[in-house]
């Protein structure tokens, strides 16, 4: 799928698909229906019943199969940035040992990590620009900060070495989202999906052709199945492009006070 299609809202993109999808259903019955005459229609009747259901149960196991990797591609983000917001959430907690101009420091650091965060890498990441070498400045002057901090005791000592994991947690975090934007359907997976769905479709028309009306509702109901399946596939395929995508609002949350911007919530 293109870019453009991905971005569109929700029902204006399933409105693409289905509308697609039942074009090519059309052209696939009056195709079928037109050459179904003398000894093709005996031709096609021939085809027998037997190969739609596993032309069926195919079409669908190469559907499922990329649905997985796409749910699971989702998760994966939503769980990445929940888990880089708790890490920064636990470094602010833990910066109660610091002196005064250094606790003020380290949070301005990290509300500046954040909207950078906001403003600057999701939509970098929706574009699939953001990479890896783009490093995040404010996060490593933050740990550069806890790494430095000279703690005076045992119990300064621990938040120290918590603070530092807790910073290097959120980095891996940010790490595993890059990589996740940069996941998508490629061109191969959405090419078997599509070609086996017409395979099918031209198998049921076959089957049918000898009667218009039951041609035309079998290929309509398998057209909306492929329409759907694409559809949803086609929804969740990047995780943080388009309607349905993992926003930033818990990082925003960190330092509420802080934050200037505002997101929708995940979906």
């Amino acid at each position: 799928m293109r870019d453009w299609l991905l971005t569109l809202p929700i029902p204006l993109m399933a409105l693409i698909i289905f509308a697609a999808t039942y074009v090519v259903a059309a052209c696939v019955y009056l195709v079928v229906v037109r050459l179904a005459v003398g000894d093709r229609a005996r031709w096609f009747k021939a085809f027998s019943p037997g190969m739609l259901p596993p032309l069926g149960i195919i079409f669908g196991l190469i559907a499922g199969f990329v649905a997985v990797q796409v749910w699971s591609d989702f998760d994966r983000a939503k769980l990445a940035v929940a888990t880089e917001a708790s890490a920064l959430r636990a470094a602010i907690h833990l910066d109660g040992s610091l002196p005064a101009e250094q606790r003020t420091h380290f949070r301005t650091l990290i509300a500046r990590y954040i909207d950078d965060a906001v403003n600057r890498e999701w939509p970098a990441m929706a574009q699939e620009r953001l990479t890896l070498g783009t490093l995040p400045t404010a996060m490593v002057e933050a740990l550069d900060l806890a790494v430095s901090w000279n703690a005076q005791d045992d119990a300064q000592r621990t938040a120290h070495r918590e603070m530092v994991a807790a910073l290097q947690r959120a980095l891996d975090a940010r790490r595993q989202r890059i990589i996740i934007s940069q996941s998508t359907v490629g061109p191969v997976k959405w090419a078997a999906i599509l070609v086996q769905g017409l395979c099918a479709l031209i198998g049921i028309a076959m089957v049918h052709s000898d009667n218009r009306v039951t041609c035309g509702i079998a290929v309509t109901i398998f057209a909306t199945g492929i329409a759907l399946s694409s559809l949803m596939i086609a929804a969740y395929s990047r995780p943080f492009t388009g309607d349905i995508s993992v926003r930033p609002s818990l990082l925003q949350q960190v330092i509420p006070n802080e934050m200037a911007t505002t997101q929708p919530n995940n979906r």
